[in-house]
């Protein structure tokens, strides 16, 4: 049975949730390890090879680049994730994420993961500022579709409306990061947070890091989910050192029943 989280450390986590009136949660791989995918380097095995077999490293494989010139390279390895996130379903750590939204004045999530289980959950106020591998768009037209998974599509697939290459609306190695979602997540920072919770995040890029150190700052609450050490273990409030389900459910348990008030 999985370890749950250090009752003081829950407790403070707590107290912390429930004087606040906005939250933002970040999350990374870790809370979708619950729902049975690979956290990142472990994503359908593609990771743990150095070299795979094209001799080529996945970095290079999955860039942008890489996709305008050999295609077909980069749709074998996008297949091979979206088969990794196929069948998956939300676990219980998107799901608590997804009833505060309904029980808080303003629950807004940031979130790493191509997978879409934060939307499936539930949640409605969603930064994908990776994308959603699920959603597929044209590289000339304004074509778009969104897709269950990759199963029925010819590889590499092409616009039915002008046959030009179709791509996952996510972003590759070497491409900038979608101009819509860091307006959207500048406008939310800006108006600020009474509490930043990181879950199963490295927090390695400086903007999934950003909002947890302004939290810090700005006197506001942070709160890390994470059973290993990471960018932010040094600087956050409360520290719970275990997986993402076991730590938001019983989270939100301690919460709903007042004594941490």
């Amino acid at each position: 049975m999985p370890q749950g989280p250090d009752p003081t450390a829950l407790a403070e986590a707590a107290r912390i949730l429930s004087r606040a009136r906005s939250i933002l949660f970040v999350t990374g791989a870790g809370i979708s390890a619950d729902s049975g995918l690979p956290t990142y380097r472990g994503v359908g095995g593609l990771y743990e090879a150095d070299v795979p077999e094209e001799g080529v490293p996945i970095e290079v494989l999955l860039s942008g680049e890489m996709l305008a010139r050999w295609p077909e390279r980069t749709w074998k390895y996008l297949g091979a994730i979206e088969r990794a996130c196929r069948g998956a379903r939300p676990n219980r750590a998107h799901a608590a994420i997804a009833e505060m939204e309904r029980e808080w004045p303003r629950v807004v999530v940031l979130t790493q993961n191509i997978d879409g289980l934060h939307r499936e959950a539930g949640s409605k106020d969603v930064i994908e500022i990776h994308g959603d591998v699920h959603e597929l768009a044209c590289t000339r037209c304004a074509w778009g579709e969104r897709v269950a998974d990759y199963e029925r599509l010819e590889i590499p697939p092409h616009c039915p409306d002008c046959s030009a290459l179709v791509r996952p609306a996510v972003v590759l190695f070497g491409e900038m990061l979608p101009q819509a979602a860091l307006a959207r997540l500048g406008k939310e920072l800006k108006l600020g947070f009474d509490a930043v919770v990181s879950i199963g995040t490295t927090s390695v890029f400086p903007y999934i890091a950003a909002p947890v150190l302004a939290a810090r700052s700005s006197g506001a609450g942070t709160v890390e989910v994470n059973p290993g050490e990471t960018e932010v273990s040094g600087v956050v409030d409360v520290r719970l050192r275990c997986g993402a389900a076991v730590a938001m459910e019983a989270l939100l348990s301690a919460v709903r029943t007042g004594i941490v008030r």
